[in-house]
C-alpha cells in the first residue's frame, strides 16, 4: 500500500477546523444523516468515504447550512456562521449548469466576493489573486475562454481555482476527482497537498478506495451515521470497511488486503 500521508504539525495546537455533533436529517421516509459526530483536525486531509446514498455530500451540505439538519457543527471553535469567510466549497460538478455565458476568469473571481462586496469592484490587486489561483492549477492560459468550453477537468480545476482565490483555512470538497483524466486527478491532488503542508484544512467526498492511504491522513467512514473516524492506520480497515460497505468483499486486491 502507498505511504500514508504524515499529520500535518503547524496546526496541532489549534481547536479543530470542524466539529460535528449529533447531525441528523431526514427527507420525507429517508433518514439521509442519523447522529453523524465527526471532528476534522486543523491541517488535516479527511477523505469521507461511504457507499452511494450513505450520506457524504448531504453532510457537507448540512455544513454549509444549505440543508437543514439537527444537531450542532462548529468551525474553529465557533458558530459556521461566523467562520463561513474562512471556508472553501467545491461542489459537485454534475450540480453546476455549465452552460450559463460566463468566462473562466469570471468564475474565479467569485472566489473573491469578500473583498470585491456587492458592486463587484476588480482592482489589479484582486485580478492578480485570481490570475494566481487559475497559475496554481494550471489553467493561466484559459483565463479568457467561457467556462462550457472546457473540458470536464479543467472545469474542476477552475472551481478549485475559484477556492483558492478565496483564501480559506478548510475546503469542502465534494467528489473532486469524479470524472477527471489522471492528470487533472494529479494536479488537483497536488493543490491540496500543498494546501494542506501551509496549514489549510481538507475535507473531501471520495470515492476511490485505492488512493485513499496515498492520498490522505484521516477518513470518515459514513454510511448515514458515523461509522469510524480518525488516522487512515487505524480506520481504513478491512472490518470497518465491511461494516460500512456490507459483508461482501471488495475485488480489488489493495482494498481486500487492508487490515
Amino acid at each position: 500500500m502507498a505511504d500514508r500521508v504524515p499529520p500535518n504539525p503547524l496546526r496541532a495546537a489549534e481547536c479543530p477546523a470542524l466539529e460535528v455533533r449529533g447531525l441528523s436529517l431526514r427527507y420525507k421516509d429517508v433518514q439521509a444523516l442519523e447522529a453523524v459526530t465527526a471532528t476534522v483536525p486543523a491541517g488535516s486531509m479527511t477523505a469521507i468515504i461511504g457507499p452511494n446514498g450513505a450520506g457524504k455530500s448531504t453532510l457537507l451540505k448540512s455544513v454549509l447550512g444549505l440543508v437543514q439538519a439537527e444537531g450542532e457543527v462548529r468551525a474553529f471553535g465557533g458558530p459556521v456562521a461566523q467562520a463561513m469567510a474562512r471556508i472553501a466549497y467545491v461542489p459537485q460538478r454534475a450540480a453546476v449548469d455549465w452552460a450559463f455565458p460566463v468566462r473562466v476568469i469570471d468564475v474565479v473571481l467569485m472566489g473573491c466576493y469578500r473583498q470585491t462586496g456587492l458592486l463587484g469592484r476588480i482592482d489589479a490587486q484582486v485580478m492578480a489573486q485570481a490570475q494566481s489561483a487559475l497559475a496554481r492549477v494550471g489553467l493561466q492560459d484559459f483565463a479568457r475562454r467561457q467556462i462550457g468550453a472546457l473540458s470536464g477537468g479543467q472545469q474542476q480545476r477552475v472551481f478549485l481555482a475559484r477556492a483558492l482565490a478565496q483564501g480559506a483555512d478548510l475546503f469542502l470538497l465534494d467528489e473532486p476527482f469524479a470524472g477527471v483524466d489522471a492528470a487533472t486527478e494529479s494536479a488537483i491532488i497536488g493543490v491540496l497537498k500543498s494546501l494542506r503542508a501551509s496549514g489549510a484544512t481538507i475535507l473531501a467526498v471520495h470515492h476511490d478506495l485505492t488512493t485513499v492511504a496515498s492520498y490522505f491522513d484521516r477518513v470518515l467512514l459514513l454510511n448515514r451515521r458515523s461509522i469510524a473516524e480518525g488516522p487512515v492506520a487505524q480506520t481504513f480497515t478491512r472490518a470497518a470497511l465491511e461494516k460500512a460497505y456490507g459483508p461482501a468483499l471488495f475485488p480489488d486486491p489493495a482494498i481486500r488486503s487492508a487490515s
